[in-house]
């Protein structure tokens, strides 16, 4: 089963050419759980609302994790 992390980060000003999440990942500012991908957008359509998300200042994000279907790892 796919699982889904809503998360909600602080945008980073750009220091260099080169935006690297696995060395320098943005602060997260809230991390929600969903079982499913609907549930997953319900949630960051809430996030998309925040005053902070549409000023440009936070940003939301959808990760899938784990495995399922449509990741192709069934066997």
């Amino acid at each position: 089963m796919t699982r889904f992390l809503v998360v909600l980060t602080d945008v980073r000003p750009v220091e260099g050419k080169v935006r690297d999440e696995r060395t320098a990942p943005e602060r997260r500012r809230q991390v929600v759980g969903a079982n499913t991908r609907e549930a997953a957008d319900r949630i960051a359509g809430a996030f998309m609302a925040l005053g902070m998300v549409r000023a440009g200042r936070q940003r939301v994000k959808v990760i899938a994790v784990g495995r399922g279907r449509h990741a192709g790892l069934d066997k």
